[in-house]
């Protein structure tokens, strides 16, 4: 047993992270999927640093590199060169056209950052530098945790487009690492941020809900077109994701908000989780299509593609449940779901936002209004209307920006941490796993290691901050 051990830490070298004794061995049957048994004097916590609620010295000029300049994160390029106290350091891509494309975006800024392209590790020459305080990574999902941890473990915060990490022992690397060096590690949930989202995280703060008892959330939008376009995402990227992973891919839109307002990792947690798929009734078929007029998408057919709907349930510890769906390819009208159920009232967002205070009934549009000015959240009062300005999935892209960096300049605890961005990503291979195993339950990890118990809730306030100047 202690020469099984020993070769353990040896092949994945967690020798190096300090660990030992009980640390160790609970944390590698966290990394094989297990959880681990906490006896009565924590001794998983032995060598653990508690991420929630942390706050990290304040930095009065944020200096910002960015890793992935296809999609996303031009987004992010745009926000930040419209907040003061930023600094662009560098801009990184394997493919030049892309920098320079970057480049241009900021150009009348007069700033200069350095540029980072062709080779695949240029991306570390970036993160080697001694003048960045924060990482934004927008690069394809595969390469998410490999630059995050790397990022961390040089000294630099982190914020990683969504999902943060693939698998459950990716999500526990994230873990680690932002523990360890004690930097945050922010997944870029924008639907935290949105505006009918924020509202609802603030009634439930002030018990307009009452008991939460159920919530839904969803990424229902239609992407089958977008999938198989030669210059849509990076190498064909997203399309490969879809073969051979059946589950819920991108849980992370519709779950983050939900998880805020029942106060997941923060007074709750999951427990365990049961996933369905149906059938693939559009990839496979529009593979084939695509095949028969160019030569270039015959190796995407006759592919497992993941089936066209997945439903994924979770029961939290406290006996509360969670919906979340997830279907890109069927010609169905976007939506997210948001909904919230409790025991004085209830939310609905999709297909138009709504309000119960009483059961069978809406609100009217008057007390909508009215609901709407009473519970509107400080930071929107603050930031809400310039967000909108600035654009960016309407406003919410920004709103997120702008608070992670007035967090980060006043040394404020972020809203979203590590362990938010290992659990929402972590449902995605815990959902694949329920799939696989005719829908049968999967425990779903503590990445908190038992301080959900004491954890804070969300505090969506802007406490000292509110200081970062909008540059219109």
């Amino acid at each position: 047993m202690k020469d099984n051990r020993r070769n353990f830490l040896k092949l994945t070298g967690l020798t190096g992270l300090g660990l030992a004794g009980g640390v160790i061995s609970n944390f590698a049957k966290e990394t094989a999927g297990e959880h681990p048994t906490l006896n009565s004097t924590n001794e998983f916590f032995a060598d653990r640093f508690n991420m929630s609620g942390y706050a990290a010295p304040k930095i009065e000029n944020v200096r910002v590199g960015f890793i992935g300049l296809g999609m996303r994160g031009p987004t992010h390029l745009t926000n930040m060169m419209k907040l003061g106290g930023v600094s662009i350091v560098g801009l990184c891509d394997i493919r030049e056209e892309q920098v320079l494309k970057a480049q241009k975006l900021i150009d009348k800024s007069g700033q200069k950052p350095a540029h980072y392209f062709g080779d695949k590790d240029a991306w570390k020459k970036l993160c080697d530098r001694k003048d960045i305080d924060l990482i934004y990574i927008a690069t394809p999902w595969a390469l998410h945790v490999s630059q995050a941890v790397y990022a961390m473990e040089r000294g630099k915060h982190v914020a990683i487009e969504v999902p943060a990490a693939r698998t459950v022992e990716e999500c526990w690397q994230l873990v680690r690492a932002s523990e360890k060096t004690k930097k945050h590690c922010m997944m870029l949930e924008n639907c935290c941020y949105d505006f009918f989202e924020l509202m609802t995280l603030n009634m439930a703060r002030q018990d307009f809900f009452g008991d939460i008892i159920h919530t839904e959330g969803a990424y229902i939008h239609y992407l089958l077109d977008l999938n198989f376009q030669k210059d849509g995402y990076y190498d064909m990227w997203r399309l490969k994701e879809n073969i051979g992973r059946n589950g819920n891919l991108y849980p992370t839109h519709g779950l983050g908000p939900i998880c805020q307002v029942m106060n997941i990792n923060r007074g709750d947690k999951m427990d365990y989780l049961v996933s369905m798929s149906g059938m693939d009734n559009m990839m496979g078929d529009a593979a084939k299509e695509h095949a028969a007029k160019d030569a270039f998408y015959k190796p995407f057919v006759n592919k497992p593609y993941r089936g066209n709907m997945n439903t994924t349930v979770i029961k939290t510890n406290k006996g509360k449940t969670i919906m979340v769906q997830h279907d890109v390819t069927s010609p169905n009208v976007y939506s997210r779901i948001h909904k919230i159920s409790g025991s004085k009232g209830s939310a609905l967002k999709y297909p138009t936002p709504r309000i119960a205070s009483s059961h069978d009934k809406w609100v009217s549009e008057a007390e909508y209004k009215n609901i709407e000015e009473k519970y509107r959240p400080a930071i929107v009062k603050k930031v809400g209307e310039l967000a909108k300005q600035v654009g960016g999935h309407g406003g919410m892209d920004f709103l997120m920006d702008w608070r992670l960096i007035d967090c980060l300049r006043n040394g404020l605890p972020l809203d979203q941490d590590v362990y938010d961005a290992a659990l929402w990503s972590a449902i995605a291979p815990l959902s694949e796993k329920s799939v696989a195993n005719r829908s049968n339950s999967v425990d779903v990890p503590d990445f908190t290691g038992g301080l959900w118990k004491q954890n804070k809730p969300v505090d969506i306030s802007l406490g000292t901050g509110g200081n970062t100047l909008v540059k219109l």
